[in-house]
């Protein structure tokens, strides 16, 4: 395993960490709040780079690709965890469906650089 990939790895780890502490400790007191209509396009944004990252560091890193295939796929969705937890809870109760959606829109931005990868214009 590369430094970058450690790096990687502790900062989704920290991001689940802090999603389950916002979901847990909801404090009322936090003078702004994150608007709940930027977790899509932050599930694509997450999805696009960590697809590509994942495509580039498998054509790079001896190690397996199933390992870099966990850490970028099972990882970066921690961003998403901690964003959607920072919204209160009186809004995420009215859309209850939205962090699986984000997920999807996650794992669609995530397939799209790695199905492409194979084609021959790919490297």
């Amino acid at each position: 395993m590369k430094r970058f990939e450690a790096v990687v790895g502790g900062i989704c780890l920290g991001a689940w960490l802090l999603a389950a502490l916002f979901l847990f400790v909801q404090n009322s007191d936090f003078a702004r709040y994150p608007p709940p209509r930027g977790l899509f396009p932050l599930a694509a944004a997450t999805g696009w780079v960590a697809g590509n990252l994942y495509v580039v560091r498998s054509r790079l890193v001896p190690m397996g690709r199933r390992g870099l295939l966990s850490l970028y796929l099972g990882g970066p969705p921690g961003l998403l965890w901690l964003y959607w937890s920072m919204i209160p809870a009186t809004v995420r109760l009215q859309s209850p469906l939205a962090p699986i959606l984000a997920l999807g829109i996650f794992a669609v931005f995530f397939g799209v650089p790695v199905s492409l990868r194979s084609f021959p214009g790919g490297r």
